[in-house]
């Protein structure tokens, strides 16, 4: 018998298994498009190859759970979908959401502020201030180091961001 990692499939488990053989069959159909396979060496060689192992070990991997009897007790959003994360899925794709409206420094702090307190429950002024320096903290990182622009939403970053270079260049004059 094959070695498996469990004697019963869980709630979910095969339905997952077909969702990841379809999505590297669409993969690899991608990777087939970028330019072939002409050779080893061309563009589309190794994402071609990824995905072929995709391909192959989602189907392994969905044939042995068609093996597997489905364990009775298991519940699906209790073992594969609890609470939490689907409470941290929510707040993730309302990030996403409104990101351009408002903007990465608020959407940002309210992610932060959000997923804090809800994770670690600490008070309220101990995530502000978590919240607010691990912000500053991304932002300059990615802003001011990788020069990464960020949507600027309904703050004038880039009125703020030429005061304060003004605010510089006048004290060394």
């Amino acid at each position: 018998m094959a070695h498996t990692q469990h004697i019963y499939t869980k709630p979910g488990e095969t339905l997952f298994g077909f969702l990841m053989v379809i999505l590297s069959g669409f993969l690899f159909w991608k990777a087939y498009s970028i330019s072939g396979f002409e050779s080893l060496s061309s563009p589309g060689a190794l994402p071609l190859a990824a995905t072929a192992l995709m391909v192959i070990t989602s189907c392994v991997s969905c044939i042995q759970n068609l093996r597997l009897p489905t364990e009775v007790q298991g519940h699906f959003f209790k073992e594969i979908l609890p609470p939490v994360v689907a409470v941290m899925i929510a707040v993730i794709f309302l990030f996403a959401v409104v990101l351009n409206t408002l903007g990465f420094i608020l959407t940002a702090l309210a992610f932060l502020f959000l997923t804090i307190k809800f994770l670690h429950r600490s008070g309220t002024i101990r995530t502000l201030l978590l919240s607010a320096m691990i912000l500053v903290l991304v932002y300059v990182v990615f802003r001011l180091v990788f020069k990464v622009v960020l949507p600027e939403g309904i703050i004038p970053e880039r009125e703020i961001m030429a005061v304060i270079v003004d605010l510089f260049n006048s004290g060394a004059n």
